[in-house]
């Protein structure tokens, strides 16, 4: 794993030699002023401030924020010239989700050998039910612990061993099998280590827990190895999306859900067991399901769904000579909608710079590539619906493409851009994986920076973007994300940069206050955006086709197409 230090900082340094290491010479200039090329921050930053305002309601799929979210993107789209890229001729691709909804008041019990103790939701754990039945009902279910619920060949891994599962609650740890893992023990860097795989995620947990056969999945919390804190969880507020299903049954376990780590230590020491050596016994490959005796869960709720016709807005500019040959761009519009009043009363959860940043980022990359001559490929600017739901119109899209995967030429996401102002550095999610790192790092020696890998890869923030959903189909992608570590920045340096993450990740994130302020200063993020349209116009004017490392696991996927390209 590489952690950034200020000793081992200077990355593009180490990685560019002669006349490219005197761009970082020449690029210096521009980096003090604010210089982004094309890309302007006053027009981000009003972006931000129109789609983050009370008036989009925090832009939920199926919603009138939603309504007014697409309309305003598809005139700015039109404003610019650009041609709709969506089904029919039109602008957007139509997504659709099941929305769920919990009941109001579910009522959730655990019994245990000594005694019986209610659970309320948001409060002792969140449960959610992603099948279209009017009412849940589950009668003291026995739970059984399975550790961190991984089932790897690759890596010789089996947390389930062939236990059966039906009618029974599966309790899982969050992360990977070697999150906490020693350095002398036989599991330590199995599973990348303090990268997380996308075996860490919860989407991958509720998944595996359906296929072989439970009844629910209780994931338990802990902030470490979840990356983010309980009000995240929170955060949902007993809403969930999915993609329309013929079977939502293979995907989801009737329920699913997340318990407090205190709430689960306490269920285990009722039934005589010891959650810190369980989970240290589950980073064993010989690991085996535990069953909490004499412990049973209970819960009795009404879900109300619906199906909701949400949309991807997607535009273009059409190549010339290799015109079916795509470069995209893009980010989430859709935020957290209405939720419970916070501590000043604000119910919208705004999404400003998650992920208002990244929809101004997407316009200003359209507005560039719309003002000068038409470039050999075409040109995509997609922005996406459900991504807060599970990166869901970006997975639409990708089972359901307008442009063939293997005639992706690269996917540029951008996802929570800093609005704090200049930093030396861009923060690279995911670095390893392929080649538009190396055109990364010399677009940023261009600017006088250099390029520092993700701080925090244990959060897994690789697989928590709409980028995901192209890599999975082996389409080179590249993240800006500034969560994945805290920038450099000019004025007050990385102490400056990790002060803003652990403040925004703790009080912000998802929450009422992500809002635009007035003294934002998006020059920073401006610099990040103009990093993707140098890259983007030289891939979009050329033929060159970057590719997964070899030792990424999308390189293989990749390669199987590679007849289809020239």
């Amino acid at each position: 794993m590489i952690r950034p230090s200020h000793s081992s900082r200077p990355m593009a340094q180490r990685l560019l030699s002669g006349a490219a290491a005197l761009w970082l010479v020449a690029g210096a200039a521009a980096a003090q002023s604010g210089a982004a090329g094309p890309i302007s921050a006053d027009r981000m930053s009003a972006v931000v401030k129109e789609i983050a305002s009370d008036a989009y309601e925090g832009r939920a799929p199926g919603t009138p924020g939603e309504t007014r979210t697409v309309a305003y993107l598809i005139a700015q789209f039109k404003a610019l010239g650009l041609e709709p890229d969506g089904e029919a001729g039109g602008w957007t691709q139509t997504t659709p989700l099941v929305h769920y909804k919990v009941g109001a008041v579910p009522v959730i019990r655990l019994v245990s050998p000594s005694s019986e103790r209610s659970l309320q939701q948001a409060e002792d754990v969140m449960v959610q039910t992603l099948r279209p039945l009017d009412h849940v009902a589950i009668e003291k279910a026995p739970l059984v612990f399975v550790g961190y619920g991984v089932t790897a060949p690759e890596r010789h891994w089996d947390d389930f061993k062939g236990y059966d599962l039906h009618g029974k609650i599966a309790v899982i740890l969050i992360n990977d099998p070697d999150f906490e893992a020693q350095p002398d023990e036989k599991v330590a860097g199995l599973f990348g280590g303090q990268a997380e795989t996308y075996y860490g995620r919860w989407i991958y947990k509720f998944e595996e827990a359906a296929r072989q056969g439970a009844l629910g999945a209780l994931i338990i919390h802990e902030t470490p190895g979840a990356g983010y804190g309980w009000s995240t969880v929170r955060a949902s507020n007993a809403e969930s999306y999915d993609v329309v299903r013929a079977d939502p049954s293979s995907a989801h376990p009737l329920l699913q859900g997340w318990i407090q780590r205190p709430v689960a230590q306490a269920l285990f020491a009722a039934s005589g067991l010891d959650l810190d050596q369980l989970k240290i016994g589950a980073r064993r490959a010989d690991f085996h399901p535990v069953a909490l005796s004499g412990a049973g869960f209970s819960a009795a709720y009404d879900v109300k769904h619906e199906v909701v016709e949400s949309r991807n807005v997607i535009a273009k500019r059409t190549g010339t000579s290799r015109a079916d040959e795509v470069v995209m761009f893009g980010a989430h519009w859709d935020a957290f909608g209405m939720g419970p009043a916070d501590a000043s009363g604000a119910t919208v959860r705004h999404g400003a710079a998650d992920d208002g940043t990244g929809v101004a980022g997407v316009l200003e990359l359209a507005r560039a590539f719309a003002a000068q001559p038409r470039l050999a490929r075409t040109t995509v600017f997609a922005v996406w619906t459900a991504e807060e739901r599970g990166l869901l119109g970006s997975e639409w899209y990708a089972d359901h493409p307008i442009h063939p995967a293997a005639r992706t030429v690269a996917n540029f996401t951008m996802d929570t851009l800093q609005p704090v102002g200049l930093s030396r550095d861009v923060v690279l999610v995911g670095a390893g994986q392929n080649d538009l790192e190396d055109l990364l790092v010399r677009a940023a020696a261009g600017q006088g920076r250099t390029v520092t890998p993700d701080a925090h890869p244990e959060r897994g923030l690789f697989y928590r973007a709409d980028h995901f959903s192209l890599a999975k189909r082996g389409v080179p992608t590249l993240l800006l994300m500034s969560l994945g570590g805290g920038p450099d920045f000019v004025d007050g340096g990385r102490a400056a940069g990790d002060r803003w993450i652990s403040q925004f990740t703790a009080q912000c994130y998802h929450q009422p206050c992500d809002a635009w302020r007035p003294d934002w200063n998006l020059a920073g993020a401006a610099q990040d955006v103009d990093l993707l349209y140098e890259i983007g116009r030289d891939l979009a004017s050329g033929g060159a086709w970057p590719n997964w490392k070899p030792a990424s696991e999308f390189r293989a996927l990749r390669d199987t197409t590679h007849p289809e390209r020239r």
